[in-house]
């Protein structure tokens, strides 16, 4: 499932959802009413390799894995157990949503050091995710109604928002606003269908949601959040290993530096227009659009505008909008039966 985009997950702060992160901090609480909604996801298509990342259980070395819901989150660390995340509420002064104030100024910091989730090599779950990726290119709503588990969950900030009244296919649909007219919820199935991660949801037995987060220090990310003065929502992580970091926005800018496999900071601003050199969307070389892998390139790789980061040595730099992805975002689910893999529930919403 392709992760909000980490411009929409640290400016935008429509309605309330769940955290794929399965850290117990301060921001985390008001971070949870404060995701995007499926219809103002970007254009389906993860950067670089198929969809972000879906998850599957994750091995963590002494750290928590990030990702969870109110109700539940990822498995403990194997040195420090892991606390469920808070329901969404409102969290002490200060851990207020985006947009609450002013962020603060670009400092130095220490790097947190991060492990990017793991494939699934399951071939019952890539043909799963083939059917998928058919049924949402398609927009084949009776092939869709196929795949969803009759239990289907959906797990918002007030606890589970699926009607026993309806077919599962009708509370999905409402999940991820499948009818909406600008097609978001079927380019974000499109975009679930290329994504080979998963992890566990600890509370529901056999249920595996997606994208997987990436596994660090939780104890080192909540002091980082305090020194820097920062919120949950201002940093990301590279989407390929490693991201460049360009002098200016525009798309040939020098890089300045290159970060690997550490968390980022992306100051939260308003959009701006796409920087010089970079392709106009639907536009040869453009690269947004359903199954667009995105520019590996400078910070003008598709049409999006470049993201602001700070670097740990404390310097700004400019960085394409798909190189990095979010700590934040929405997460749909799985469950394997004697009849094969189903779409178990969603993770997300108001």
């Amino acid at each position: 499932m392709r992760r909000r985009s980490i411009r929409r997950s640290i400016s935008i702060v429509p309605a309330a959802g769940l955290i794929a992160l399965g850290l117990a901090l301060p921001s985390v609480a008001a971070a949870q009413s404060a995701l995007p909604r499926p219809s103002e996801l970007p254009p389906a298509g993860g950067p670089g390799s198929a969809p972000p990342r879906p998850a599957t259980p994750q091995t963590r070395p002494s750290q928590t894995p990030a990702a969870q819901t109110p109700a539940a989150q990822a498995p403990a660390a194997q040195a420090q157990p892991a606390r469920p995340p808070a329901p969404a509420q409102a969290g002490p002064p200060g851990a207020g949503p985006p947009g609450a104030g002013q962020p603060a100024p670009a400092r130095p910091y220490k790097p947190v050091t991060i492990t990017a989730p793991t494939p699934v090599t399951d071939p019952s779950f890539e043909a799963f995710r083939k059917q998928l990726g058919e049924a949402a290119g398609h927009k084949d709503r009776a092939a869709l109604a196929r795949l969803v588990a009759p239990s289907f969950f959906w797990l918002a900030a007030q606890g589970d928002k699926a009607d026993r009244k309806k077919p599962a296919i009708d509370n999905l649909a409402a999940a991820i606003e499948l009818d909406a007219v600008d097609g978001g919820g079927w380019e974000l199935l499109a975009s679930a269908a290329g994504d080979a991660t998963l992890q566990p949801l600890p509370q529901r037995k056999g249920v595996q949601c997606a994208p997987a987060a990436p596994v660090f220090d939780d104890k080192a990310f909540e002091q980082l959040l305090r020194s820097s003065r920062t919120e949950v929502f201002e940093w990301a992580y590279p989407a390929r290993g490693s991201v460049a970091v360009r002098a200016s926005a525009a798309a040939d800018a020098p890089v300045t530096e290159t970060l690997t496999g550490i968390l980022v900071r992306v100051l939260p601003e308003p959009d701006q227009p796409p920087p010089a050199g970079a392709p106009a969307a639907g536009a040869p070389g453009s690269t947004d659009g359903p199954g667009s892998p995105g520019s590996p390139g400078g910070p003008g790789g598709g049409a999006m505008p470049p993201l602001r980061v700070v670097t740990p040595a404390g310097k700004t730099g400019f960085v394409a909008a798909d190189a990095v992805l979010p700590l934040i975002f929405e997460q749909l689910c799985y469950v394997k039966d004697a009849g094969g893999w189903k779409i178990a529930g969603y993770l997300g919403g108001e």
